[in-house]
């Protein structure tokens, strides 16, 4: 149910109070209580009078205070209170008859009369019994704005109030007050001080008490110029100019930005177009300029422009005649001061008559986003936080929670109830991080709709992102719906939702991809929990995202084709006051708190990339032999020092143990092979991520905020990382095995008895989806979980044709492990057929694991084999040793001719002559080369 501001203040006012209609907002001020004015009608002798009043709404205790009631009905367009809550200055709108007088071409003068809305400015006193107004001399024709600074501590000797006239000037007035006569304070007297002479653009920062304002500067000369008339015409152009005045409480403003801005076709005429009277943010502009600044805190400046534009300038006639069959380019550029880059999105094919009644709204939403909403088109989330790069962009559709009625949504500074002491806003508890990382910030805003005063949430529920990702078809969107809930959510709950929509079509070119931002992005949020808040600099070398930094796409959001560009800013410093040349040296405010954000930024930023080590893999796998290799010291051994001094894997996981873990795969985690590959993929990582952070991590443009990294910190968050890595891997295995509905929970085998038990679909379906898996972990170089190797092998065994299977085996995509090997050849029957494919699949086996799976082997070819090696091993000199009859398996022969005869040698005796020519007896095998020859004459193949 939608809540109207409105409706509200009515059940506030007493309950004899007049009727009150036509409710308009006013103003906001810091402590978020809202100027309001309505208009009260009173019937007395049967005549009837109107008369304008305004009101106080504080907030926090959600109360209403009538401060004024006039004698008759005033269109007051905007209002402001001072902190003591005493004085209140208002600006009013009136249209006005004004004569001008014309000269025609034979010296007749013609009166011409007509309207022209003029604003004045007046400030207030809120004396014991009567209300005392004092003008402000503003009569103008051009948009007036009033608003009161505010303190860190009430002052109750004066006030000071800034007073903005639209390509004028900016006044800032000194209130004074005689406090000596009574309990209430008067106004003794009124100076103003000229700030700024002309602007074309101007916002109040009420939060931070900054005043941006955009103003023509001139263009610096060079002295080396050579022409003369080039110097001239440079030393009378101008730029316009971002500029920003921070206000303190006991010293003069100062000067903290001046940003150059690219800004085509501004008006520096006298006529401005029509103005906006909207008040939240306190704005002075006209039409042809809908530029807001919107920042935070934790210093995060954005300046967001929209504008509509046509690729081709059409002619004149054609400009004066627009209808619904033109069209023109709706776009909006966010300019990310804290990352020194702009981000532009445009949309063509926008209807003029709808195009020119869109009016987007910009808002911070959970601290690292901005939310770009344009009611019924679209809504668009900026990642702008100051954790990592702007990349992550999620593009949807229109905002279901969002009433359709809704035109222009502005937020509100929300605060807690007023059970909450002092109104403590409920964005203080945001998520950073650090050892506090547990808390998250609140994830809606409380915006009002401007022209019918309704109060509507703003929020980007779960389920409607979960729901766009399984519409969508772009891959940057969902790659950005996947980051948001790993590295600012951290719900995996969510990501196993995902996972499942993603196994719906395991064979999307883009599968791949998806798993790998889940693994990349699952680590680094895993690494941040609890992380030491001496490591933090590390962070922004550690991989974040597969998404590319600085690049361009399109997105469909239903007809609507969006264009999303970056654009890279340099020299943003420069723009920026320094800490060292404030009023106040190294103040901690906004502006510090950017400067911190460009110099880190600025600096050698560049994050490890694991695509480096896959690269390293391809050669040390290569070669890779896991019998002759000893267990290494890796932070997954059990006798792991290095895990010791620093962090374990228990630590990252919370404490959960292997047999846990082990419960949630479909298969063991044990591998029987001496050394595992998962070791010497966590073994290589470790040693490049160490590398990395100790050359990029030490360094003073990365760590000149928080401190110096040490080695121990580079070695702890190095081996944070590979133990993150393979947790999330081993995530992300469980949910590509649930999805593929088995439930390691819900079986009753595991390994390769629940390969053999599963049906055709569950096991063609997890194949494919284990398969994607591998060439994930594969291409970023993560490790799998034990075990995992030997289970994909045999799967793919019973999932492919054996041609198949080999083909895999051949392309290192299967390994056969000793334990995988063995089930598939006792798997095999020992048939004509399948002896060939045996041997052939020993033949693409490393030697040492052929020759003893070779040995368990009772077939013929087995014995041939077998017996062919160690007499050429006695023949080429090499020492053996004669282990008896290898095989107890009796066989019938009919190889008679391998025997003696009357008339002729056996021909085992001649090779058995030879064999003691070159070695003892007791180096012979006997038994097998007796068994071997008389295998010979058999028809065994």
């Amino acid at each position: 149910m939608i809540e109207n501001l409105a409706a509200k203040l009515c059940l506030l006012l007493p309950e004899n109070a007049q009727s009150a209609e036509q409710w308009k907002l006013l103003g906001q001020e810091k402590d978020g209580s809202l100027l309001v004015g309505w208009i009260e009608e009173t019937v007395e002798n049967n005549v009837s009078s109107s008369y304008t009043v305004v009101g106080h709404y504080d907030r926090i205790n959600d109360k209403l205070q009538v401060l004024h009631r006039f004698s008759e009905v005033f269109n007051i367009v905007q209002a402001t209170i001072n902190q003591s809550r005493n004085v209140f200055g208002y600006v009013t709108k009136q249209k006005v008859c004004i004569d001008k007088d014309t000269e025609c071409m034979d010296e007749v003068h013609e009166s011409i009369s007509a309207e022209v809305e003029m604003y004045e400015a007046y400030v207030a006193e809120l004396q014991e019994n009567e209300v005392k107004i004092h003008n402000l001399d503003t009569k103008r024709s051009r948009q007036v704005r009033i608003q009161f600074l505010y303190r860190e501590k009430d002052d109750e000797q004066m006030d000071k109030f800034l007073l903005l006239i639209h390509q004028e000037c900016i006044i800032i007035y000194t209130t004074l007050f005689d406090a000596s006569g009574s309990d209430f304070r008067t106004v003794k007297e009124l100076k103003s001080e000229p700030l700024v002479k002309s602007f074309i653009w101007a916002q109040w920062d009420m939060i931070n008490q900054v005043l941006y304002h955009i103003h023509h500067r001139r263009i610096p000369v060079s002295v080396v110029s050579e022409d003369e008339e080039e110097k001239q015409n440079k030393s009378t152009r101008t730029n316009p100019t971002l500029s920003g005045l921070q206000f303190h409480d006991d010293l003069p403003h100062e000067t903290v930005l001046n940003i150059p801005l690219n800004l085509p076709q501004l008006s520096t005429s006298s006529n401005c177009g029509t103005y906006e009277d909207d008040v939240i943010p306190l704005r002075v502009h006209d039409c042809s300029l809908d530029l807001i600044v919107v920042s935070d805190s934790k210093g995060m400046v954005c300046v967001c422009h929209h504008y509509l534009y046509r690729p081709v300038k059409p002619q004149q006639h054609v400009l004066n005649s627009l209808s619904e069959s033109n069209t023109v380019h709706f776009a909006y550029s966010v300019t990310l001061l804290h990352h020194s880059c702009v981000i532009h999105c445009v949309i063509p094919g926008i209807p003029w008559s709808r195009a020119k009644l869109i009016r987007p709204t910009f808002a911070i939403y959970e601290h690292h986003y901005m939310i770009v909403l344009v009611q019924g088109l679209f809504t668009h989330l900026l990642e702008i936080g100051t954790n990592h790069e702007p990349c992550c962009h999620i593009l949807c559709g229109p905002l279901t929670t969002i009433p359709s009625r809704s035109s222009y949504l502005v937020p509100l500074l929300e605060f807690e109830s007023n059970n909450n002491k002092g109104g403590k806003k409920k964005y203080d508890t945001a998520f950073h991080d650090g050892n506090n990382a547990s808390t998250y910030p609140v994830t809606n805003i409380l915006t009002i709709d401007l022209p019918t005063l309704d109060l509507v949430e703003l929020t980007i529920p779960s389920d409607f992102l979960v729901e766009v990702y399984r519409k969508e078809t772009s891959a940057e969107v969902r790659l950005g719906i996947l980051h948001y809930f790993l590295c600012h959510r951290n719900d995996m709950d969510i990501i196993s939702e995902l996972v499942s929509t993603i196994a719906e079509k395991p064979r999307s070119l883009e599968m791949v991809r998806y798993m790998q931002e889940i693994l990349i992005g699952g680590s680094y949020s895993l690494v941040r929990k609890h992380l030491l808040a001496d490591a933090v600099p590390l962070l922004g070398l550690l991989p974040v995202t597969t998404v590319e930094e600085y690049t361009s796409f399109e997105i469909k959001v239903h007809d609507l084709s969006i264009t999303l560009s970056h654009e890279k800013l340099w020299n943003t410093s420069v723009m920026l006051l320094s800490p060292q040349q404030r009023l106040i040296p190294y103040r901690s405010d906004l502006w510090s708190r950017l400067w911190d954000q460009l110099g880190k930024n600025n600096g050698d930023k560049a994050r490890f990339k694991p695509s480096k080590v896959a690269k390293k893999l391809l050669v040390s796998l290569a070669c890779y032999q896991p019998e002759a290799l000893s267990r290494s010291s890796t932070p997954m051994s059990p006798s792991g020092g290095l895990v010791v001094a620093t962090v374990s894997l228990g630590d990252i996981t919370g404490g959960r143990s292997n047999k846990l873990l082990d419960s949630n795969l479909p298969f063991n985690e044990t591998e029987s092979c001496t050394a595992s590959k998962q070791e010497h993929v966590v073994s290589v990582n470790l040693r490049e991520l160490s590398m990395y952070l100790l050359k990029h991590g030490t360094q003073t443009s990365v760590t000149h905020i928080r401190g110096s990294c040490t080695p121990l910190h580079v070695h702890a968050m190095a081996t944070r990382h590979v133990a993150a890595q393979l947790e999330t891997s081993r995530a992300l295995c469980q949910m590509l095995c649930r999805a593929a509905s088995v439930d390691p929970r819900l079986e009753q085998e595991r390994g390769f008895i629940l390969v053999d038990q599963l049906d055709e679909a569950r096991r063609w379906l997890l194949f494919i989806l284990l398969e994607r898996y591998r060439c994930a972990i594969e291409g970023i170089a993560f490790p799998a979980p034990q075990g995992f190797t030997s289970f994909f092998t045999y799967l793919g065994y019973r999932t492919l044709k054996y041609s198949m299977f080999l083909q895999y085996i051949q392309r290192s995509v299967f390994e056969l492990q000793v334990d995988v090997s063995k089930i598939i050849m006792a798997d095999i029957s020992d048939t004509k057929e399948n002896a060939v494919r045996k041997l052939t699949l020993l033949s693409l086996l490393p030697r040492s694991r052929a020759k003893r799976l070779l040995n368990q082997w009772l077939h013929p070819v087995s014995f041939m084999i077998r017996a062919r090696e160690h007499a050429a091993n006695i023949l080429s000199g090499e020492i053996c040793q004669n282990r008896g009859r290898t095989s107890q398996h009796k066989n019938h022969h009919n190889g008679l001719a391998a025997f003696p005869s009357a008339d002729r040698l056996s021909p085992l005796d001649t090779f058995l002559d030879l064999l003691t020519a070159k070695a003892s007896l007791a180096e012979l095998d006997f038994g097998l080369l007796i068994e071997a020859t008389v295998t010979s004459t058999e028809d065994f193949l």
